[in-house]
């Protein structure tokens, strides 16, 4: 069951994470955005990544095998770099339209899920 909670507590973090990181780059598009400036920007990202810091850090500590998780530390990484890919390859399907994803993206992300299998696969 733990397994199953880090995995969403660590989706739910990716998605404030990558609406803080790249999120604010349709703020143009939107009135209250237009005029934004750099420094407004960044604040609304910070808070944006609180939200993402207050579901990655209970994620981490109940993933981890150190605190009586099923994960190694290790294994915890490469599982929330996996989930980075698929929740920003969504977001930008979403909301990048005019972004496509080639055949050699799709390639880097079978490379990353593939070391999801090994970081799991015994030695």
């Amino acid at each position: 069951m733990k397994a199953f909670v880090t995995i969403g507590l660590l989706f739910a973090s990716n998605v404030f994470m990558t609406l803080a990181w790249y999120g604010h780059l349709k703020f143009k598009e939107y009135d209250w955005g237009k005029n934004l400036g750099l420094a407004a920007i960044i604040f609304i990202s910070w808070g944006l990544a609180f939200f993402e810091y207050t579901l990655q850090v209970p994620a981490n500590r109940l993933g981890s095998k150190e605190l009586g998780g099923p994960f190694s530390l290790i294994q915890l990484k490469i599982i929330q770099e996996a989930i980075t890919l698929i929740v920003f390859t969504l977001f930008t399907v979403i909301f990048f339209k005019h972004e496509s994803l080639r055949w050699n993206h799709f390639l880097a992300m079978g490379l990353v899920l593939a070391a999801v299998y090994f970081v799991f696969k015994e030695p």
